[in-house]
């Protein structure tokens, strides 16, 4: 083991992102993390309580100051209301990720109560019909909208999510007419993965072309945020975005993962990368019941290799962006899972070079890159 990189201080754990639920309540057909869809009292496995807790309590030494539920579904946990309750004693920053459909009244206060609860909610049109079409559920719709409601009405400000696909790209500017309607604080559009379920989406063409996502995540930064008081939020990678939107006053950061102090925990306790662990075995690091949090972050030599610096790493277009300091490739985990190789370029930036779509003015010198 490198033991100066063990004893190194300058990587707190920041984040814990916990996978609570093995099973979901949707079948959604472009989830990356691919759960079983739970129905017919057929419950599959979450992470126990007590071991929720004990990851907690490792973890809060290491720098851990803020946790994110997701799944899954997290709210499907059958210990729910516990678990917001001891992230609430703890007083750790909450951020949950859900579809809403079992976001009652009851859990929207539990999540209130925690400190400075960030709530994403999945609605992926503005109809029932081409939301339930991607999340596969008859009546998800109306649920989630009520779901939304009842974070509204804790005083919450949650943010919508739409998934980009063929069947919803021309309801963008209804989507935020309905955000604004809800009364929600923010709204983000994200891109189907080639990963999970996702592939199979890319292989029917139910996804957008490289240079329609440009088109539309361009349209988001330059106009649609300009047009509402709500944050309106791209996916697309950092060299994409004009930099009031990274560093001025309507800027909403610049590092897209923040992977060198995140650290995945999965349903099953197993210590992993993030959700990617569920489907690359190698991107996994120990398990809760057994090995010590302290000895995961410190020791794991994929971490190690992560901190040794990703940007000196990084291969292709990422290794002639300017940005690629603070980007870090956006989404390593995607990277592996298209590649195995942790630095390859991330497959939007590299697919809209070679369409010629990547903006020159983020390009360090040809001759100065190692475009591998």
């Amino acid at each position: 083991m490198n033991k100066a990189i063990h004893d190194d201080k300058s990587f707190p754990l920041n984040i814990l992102y916990f996978y609570l639920t093995k099973g979901c309540n949707l079948a959604c057909r472009h989830c990356w993390i691919a759960p079983k869809f739970q129905k017919d009292g057929h419950i599959y496995p979450s992470l126990p309580l007590n071991l929720f807790r004990s990851v907690i309590c490792q973890a809060k030494p290491l720098g851990l100051n803020t946790i994110k539920l997701t799944g899954g579904e997290p709210l499907l946990h059958p210990a729910i209301a516990d678990i917001l309750e001891l992230t609430r004693i703890e007083k750790l920053r909450l951020v949950v990720e859900t579809n809403g459909v079992l976001c009652s009244p009851i859990l929207a206060r539990k999540i209130a109560e925690c400190k400075n609860p960030f709530v994403s909610v999945s609605i992926d049109g503005t109809d029932a019909e081409t939301h339930e079409w991607l999340r596969g559920v008859p009546g998800c719709y109306e649920a989630a909208l009520s779901g939304v409601r009842n974070l509204v009405d804790v005083g919450l400000k949650p943010q919508l999510i739409m998934t980009l696909n063929r069947r919803n790209r021309n309801q963008i500017d209804d989507f935020l007419k309905l955000a604004e309607s809800l009364g929600c604080g923010s709204i983000k559009f994200n891109m189907i993965h080639n990963v999970g379920r996702g592939e199979i989406m890319h292989r029917d063409g139910e996804t957008l072309p490289i240079e329609e996502l440009v088109t539309i995540n361009e349209y988001l930064e330059n106009s649609l945020s300009k047009s509402t008081k709500l944050n309106v939020f791209a996916s697309h990678p950092l060299a994409f975005r004009p930099l009031s939107r990274m560093f001025g006053s309507l800027g909403n950061g610049c590092n897209t993962c923040g992977i060198l102090g995140i650290l995945g925990v999965l349903a099953d306790g197993s210590y992993a990368l993030c959700g990617i662990g569920e489907t690359i075995p190698e991107l996994t690091f120990g398990n809760a019941a057994r090995d010590k949090l302290e000895d995961i972050w410190g020791k794991s030599i994929v971490l190690q290799e992560i901190r040794k610096g990703v940007h000196e790493q990084l291969k292709g277009i990422c290794s002639m962006c300017i940005v690629k300091n603070i980007c870090l490739g956006h989404c390593i985990a995607n990277n592996y899972h298209n590649s195995k190789d942790l630095w390859a370029p991330y497959w939007y930036c590299e697919e809209a070079y070679k369409a010629g779509l990547f903006p020159e003015g983020r390009l360090i010198e040809y001759g100065n890159s190692d475009h591998n």
